[in-house]
């Protein structure tokens, strides 16, 4: 069925995958563990507002956890249904 070269890409590139997602897991564990360690401060860090519940509407902050983003092709026009 498979030729022994076969077999062997095979496993190599499945070694390759495995160790990938290994990679990736430690980095979303570390960076899951860095937040929770320092309870999402470092999320609003760079917002330049001094005071923290207004950073998330600044123009210079980068992250908006109280946003909600919703594609114009998923939402639809609303006219309808």
């Amino acid at each position: 069925l498979l030729s022994p070269l076969q077999k062997w890409a095979l496993l190599a590139l499945s070694a390759c995958s495995c160790l990938c997602c290994l990679c990736r897991l430690l980095g979303l564990l570390v960076a899951i563990g860095l937040t929770l360690g320092n309870q999402g401060r470092v999320l609003l860090a760079p917002c330049s507002i001094a005071n923290t519940a207004l950073a998330p509407v600044s123009r210079e902050c980068p992250f908006d956890p109280t946003r909600v983003y919703v594609s114009a092709r998923w939402a639809g026009d609303g006219a309808g249904d």
